[in-house]
């Protein structure tokens, strides 16, 4: 059936309305399946005739859907070979065509479409960018060079490898050349049009472009035709780094124009060219040099030019740590004149600053924050500020603290008007006291010899924390921030005393204040000291929880708007964090927190917007199942049943994993507990195939079906739901992206139904599993098949062993275990990692050797190679990992969120050893062969004389005496 366009773009209209959006993504998933979707999304893209929004929602589906579908896990095409030419016929000319913000869409998707076939299978796309480049039609260029941008992008993060560089010199072998002259070109154009404001807008389109493509064809190596060029081409970017004209002045002053963005474009080549080409570039430094710091103090303090400072600063630090230019700037009075002309001005508070502490004061923070990933004044003059001290630490110091002592001293004669320098003061000592940034589990690890950090806090900092009235906000937040930067430095009496403090500033009317509060107790309620003990202790945290705890949710609660509610995901984080830390302390409040848990859930799964706020909220929520679940099961089940379940029928993808998470954790704390009446609801809709088509769903779903299936094994087999869950299992072993699952599920599977249940299941089982090892076998699999050998194996006392896996084997294919044993069991066997998985695989070679009649009477060499691969594993014996009640946490910096799987370490899976009673793995092998040997008459000591080499035998007999 074709598709029909105006329904189609309707329905692509109605996915941007929050109101019609699930409706709609139902609607398109329909669509997808008729042949040619693709394609039709770009004829809707193509045609002004269905408007900008139409238009818009249908590149943005096909950069997604591109994304989804373009390619297996095995890097084969998923779309008809028909589908994907068009495609590739189609993209460049309509990305050509189309305005900017579609064509960024599409670029997106060009820009996945080559990481997958650029170059081998898309050959020609470089000579078709070439031909399509015009002498005088920016408008075309500028298509042409966005396409190019988005396909060479891509080499920024990557490492240097043999493909990559094959790939560079392909384009730089057809595109380098015609490149330079569009850049040449460009330049002449403008010069012609330099009093024509439309034209040059689209030059300076151009140029931009221009730019960011000389960085992506340079990030990995100089190309030989830019070297050749060099004079030329730096003479280019000298230009226009110091070029002006009045028609390209904007009168906005908070967003960049097009010459901010040549600039800073121009900026960070120079400092890629500097910090990786000194040898060819730096014969051409000077004269940027010397222009930089014109720019600099003459630059305005407009937020439009926010962007081209940091730049310029990121230049100039990456100039100072070379020790032939930093020489220029040994004086104390030409620091003086740095700190005077560039760095004050680059940190003292603005206008527009102050107008986003009061107007938006989350994107304050946000910026604010050492570590984030804005590119803000201040951080990129203290970057600048902190490599100048790497280079001269004594004079910087010098320099910086009479200025710090001036602002000071402004600051003592009018303490209410003159607030600025107090704030100055303290971001500039704060800027030359740390030599390194801000980590997230210590705040500043390096600090600077010539600075007093707790001296300068008692002197100048405490006094704002203790005082109620008189102080302006910013220096309450500056207090407040120093103590979250220098955490580590600050002494344990001190945070005895500051500790109360801040949790009274949650109590501030001032939103920056109470979230940097909740931010610096956060962090330190997380912080050990040198002996690794916190260094707040739990009972002061405790002593304080229903205080703290009624702040934070009252704080959160203020706005019922679904929005708002999720916006600061620093007071949600402020509770994850106490409630990790009182533990079963929670217990005498839980009548007082629940409530709040269920209506923050209630109101954020309207509309999820901020997913780091819902990633903490629910790591909060796992903390409390974890430690008040194991007293009170039952009321926390009854309580969280309604929120957690309308999650489910509502469908509410973004939150669908965290939900199965924990229920598996509430599953998981009470194994032995009869599965309720809504848990085996559950299990039908879950071996349904539409909630594994996401991802991100997979691991919670096995989570939860591992938990589920001890306690529901006869509910399971009398509602026939086994052959589905082995096709569940099915499915996941197929694909790489999910065979470990797969495998997770299976063992389950044979942990807890009987021989007898799963009798005429294990060929087909095994079939499954040997094809995958035959056609698509990855080293994970194969590990992972090996582990479930082993786990087969030692697990005679389920009616399993290893007599049992070869049974099956043989039924599969006669003589198929041999060669699996010799080619993939053994040798892989060593190369199992974890301690547990090498103490399975000890226990199955053990029993193997002990208790196989197979390899007694059949395999007698088989028997030999056992015995080696077990006093191989024994060289380096398994040591069971101690049971750490510890909650390790990720980094959320690292992590990346959105409607996929996030694991809750608050309730991550309990380690479980199926033998805890083993905890001296030689020995218990020294026992267990010694039991075996007396039991069957001294058989073990006979097969080993007669099968083991004359090198083996010795080392095998120690274990026998």
């Amino acid at each position: 059936m074709a598709v029909d366009l105006q329904q189609l773009a309707k329905a692509l209209e109605a996915s941007l309305n929050p109101s019609q959006n699930r409706q709609a993504e139902i609607t398109l998933l329909q669509e997808e399946k008729k042949p040619n979707f693709s394609l039709s999304l770009l004829h809707i893209v193509a045609a002004d005739a269905y408007g900008n929004t139409a238009r818009l929602a249908s590149a943005l589906y096909f950069k997604n859907y591109i994304k989804r579908r373009w390619t297996d896990e095995d890097g084969k095409h998923k779309l008809p070979h028909s589908e994907v030419k068009a495609i590739k016929a189609e993209l460049i000319g309509l990305m050509i065509a189309v305005p900017p913000n579609i064509q960024f869409q599409l670029g997106d998707a060009v820009s996945v479409i080559a990481d997958s076939d650029f170059w081998e299978r898309w050959d020609t796309l470089v000579d078709d960018l070439v031909s399509r480049l015009t002498p005088d039609n920016p408008r075309t260029n500028n298509g042409v060079l966005q396409v190019a941008h988005s396909i060479f992008k891509r080499w920024r993060p990557l490492y240097r490898s043999d493909a990559l560089y094959t790939e560079i010199n392909h384009v730089l072998t057809k595109f380098g050349t015609p490149f330079l002259s569009l850049f040449e070109t460009t330049d002449r154009l403008i010069n012609q049009h330099s009093s024509e404001r439309d034209a040059l807008q689209q030059l300076f389109g151009s140029l931009n472009l221009i730019i960011k493509l000389l960085y992506d064809l340079s990030v990995q190596e100089l190309p030989p035709v830019f070297e050749d060029n060099l004079p030329a081409v730096t003479a280019l970017l000298h230009k226009y780094l110091t070029y002006e004209n009045k028609l390209l002045e904007t009168n906005d002053d908070a967003d960049p124009g097009p010459l901010e963005h040549v600039k800073a474009g121009i900026f960070e080549v120079l400092h890629l060219w500097v910090q990786k080409y000194e040898e060819d570039f730096g014969s051409h430094v000077g004269q940027f040099i010397g222009s930089s710091w014109n720019l600099l103090t003459a630059v305005g303090p407009q937020s439009k030019n926010d962007l081209l400072v940091s730049k310029a600063l990121h230049f100039l630090t990456a100039i100072t740590g070379n020790a032939s230019h930093a020489e220029a700037f040994n004086s104390e009075a030409t620091l003086s004149q740095v700190v005077e002309l560039v760095v004050l001005p680059n940190l003292t508070l603005r206008e527009s600053d102050m107008e986003l502490f009061e107007d938006e004061p989350i994107e304050f923070i946000r910026r604010d924050l050492e570590g984030s990933d804005s590119d803000t004044r201040r951080r990129a003059t203290t970057d600048f500020l902190r490599q100048l001290m790497a280079k001269f630490p004594i004079m910087v110091s010098n320099v910086v603290n009479r200025y710090v002592d001036h602002y000071l001293s402004d600051y003592t004669r009018d303490t209410r008007a003159n607030w600025k320098s107090k704030d100055t003061a303290v971001y500039l000592y704060s800027a030359i006291a740390a030599k390194s940034t801000i980590t997230t589990s210590q705040g500043v690890t390096s600090t600077n010899d010539f600075a007093d950090i707790v001296a300068f806090f008692q002197r100048n900092i405490a006094s704002d924390l203790i005082a109620d009235d008189g102080i302006a906000p910013i220096l309450k937040v500056d207090a407040i921030k120093y103590l979250y930067t220098f955490r580590s430095q600050i002494t344990p009496a001190q945070w005895q005393e500051v500790f109360p403090l801040l949790v009274k500033h949650l109590g501030s009317s001032d939103y920056v204040i109470y979230t940097y509060a909740a931010i610096a107790l956060e962090r330190v309620m997380a912080l050990n000291n040198t002996a690794k003990q916190p260094v707040i202790d739990r009972a002061d945290v405790e002593k304080l929880s229903p205080q703290l705890l009624q702040h934070l949710f009252g704080l959160i609660e203020r706005n019922a708007d679904p929005a708002r509610l999720q916006e600061n995901e620093f007071l949600v984080r402020c509770i994850m964090r106490v409630l990790i830390v009182i533990r079963e302390g929670v217990l005498p409040i839980m009548n007082e927190i629940v409530p709040h848990f269920v209506k923050i859930i209630q109101i954020s799964s309207q509309n999820p917007s901020n997913p780091r706020f819902n990633y903490y909220l629910f790591e909060a929520l796992g903390a409390l199942i974890r430690f008040a679940v194991p007293s009170q099961p039952e009321k926390l089940e009854t309580e969280l049943y309604a929120p957690l379940a309308a999650i489910l029928q509502n469908d509410v993808q973004e939150f669908i994993p965290y939900v199965f998470q924990l229920f598996a954790a509430l599953l998981e704390a009470h194994p032995s507990k009869p599965l309720s009446t809504y848990y085996q609801s559950l299990i039908p809709p879950v071996l349904d195939p539409a909630p594994w088509a996401s991802k991100g769903n997979v691991p919670a779903l096995v989570r939860f079906l591992s938990a589920a299936i001890p306690r529901s094994v006869a509910g399971i087999v009398e509602n026939n739901q086994l052959e589905t869950l082995l096709g569940v299992f099915q499915q996941l072993v197929a694909t790489k992206t999910n065979e470990i699952y797969g495998f997770e599920l299976l063992e389950c599977i044979l942990s807890n139904f009987t021989p007898a249940m799963l009798e005429k299941y294990y060929v087909p089982v095994l079939q499954v599993l040997l094809g995958r090892l035959q056609n698509s076998k990855t080293d994970t699999f194969a590990l992972r098949f090996v582990r479930l050998y082993h786990f087969i194996s030692a697990h005679d006392d389920k009616g399993m062993g290893t007599d049992f896996f070869i049974a099956i084997a043989e039924q599969v294919q006669a003589g198929v275990f041999v060669a699996l044993y010799l080619n993939v069991i053994l040798p892989d066997t060593q190369k199992l990692l974890r301690p547990l998985d090498r103490k399975t695989a000890v226990i199955s070679l053990a029993k193997t050797l002990t208790g196989s009649q197979s390899f007694a009477e059949k395999y007698k060499k088989g028997w030999g190679f056992t015995c080696e691969a077990l006093l191989r594993l024994l060289e380096n014996p398994p040591i069971p990992p101690a049971m750490e009640d510890i909650i390790v946490e990720q980094d959320p910096d690292d992590m990346s969120f959105g409607v996929g799987y996030t694991q809750l370490t608050t309730i991550k899976r309990p380690f479980r050893d199926p033998w805890p009673e083993i905890t001296d793995v030689k020995k218990w092998v020294g026992d267990f062969l010694k039991a075996a040997n007396s039991r069957d008459g001294g058989k073990v000591t006979s097969y080993a004389q007669e099968r083991l080499s004359p090198e083996i035998a010795p080392v095998f007999a120690a274990y026998l005496q």
